[in-house]
């Protein structure tokens, strides 16, 4: 059985800041931003649920409650030096106790597949002989999958309410990154 949610309608704020360490300019949101530039930020460095790009496009970091007061606190990597986000929204559909994800080798949930229920550091060690994914099923809540072993690498968001759960390949993963190579998985909690 699938569950999906619906968008939040509660309470949700992210604080912005135009430079580093909580200096600068500061704006308080409470809804999704397509575009800091339609705010007068050209950048922003620090923010909850972000994108590199505007249009929620780019790189994607999934940052969870607490502060991160410049890029090296959100990217977790020097593989891909980020100092900027220009767009954010809430994660809704988060649900850490009950999220469930299916995972196939290949395409189209074709080829071996597998299932998770809780975080997974390390898809190999778990047995999952390659090194990538070809698609994905969210069956509840969100997860954040990481290009290499202990959440480190690119990030992608899977979320069941987007593409009604279903990620039949890269390109829908919302990530200008073309790989599908994922070999860590963890739930986004609330």
């Amino acid at each position: 059985m699938t569950h999906r949610c619906r968008r939040s309608s509660g309470l949700w704020k992210i604080v912005v800041w135009d430079e580093p360490f909580f200096q600068g300019k500061k704006h308080e949101f409470t809804s999704d931003c397509y575009s800091t530039l339609d705010h007068g930020f050209s950048t922003v460095v620090r923010v909850t649920g972000s994108f590199e790009h505007c249009g929620f496009q780019g790189q994607q970091f999934v940052l969870e409650r607490g502060e991160y007061p410049c890029w090296e606190a959100w990217s977790g990597s020097n593989a891909y030096h980020v100092e900027r986000m220009c767009s954010f929204r809430p994660i809704a559909c988060a649900d850490y106790g009950r999220s469930r994800l299916m995972l196939f080798e290949e395409e189209n949930f074709q080829g071996k597949r597998g299932e998770l229920s809780d975080d997974c550091p390390s898809l190999p060690a778990l047995g999952w002989g390659s090194n990538a994914v070809g698609s994905f099923f969210v069956r509840s809540g969100a997860w954040v999958c990481s290009q290499y072993p202990g959440y480190r690498g690119f990030q992608y968001l899977l979320e069941s309410d987007i593409h009604a759960g279903e990620y039949k390949h890269v390109r829908e993963w919302g990530s200008h990154v073309q790989t599908g190579q994922v070999q860590s998985i963890r739930r986004v909690q609330q």
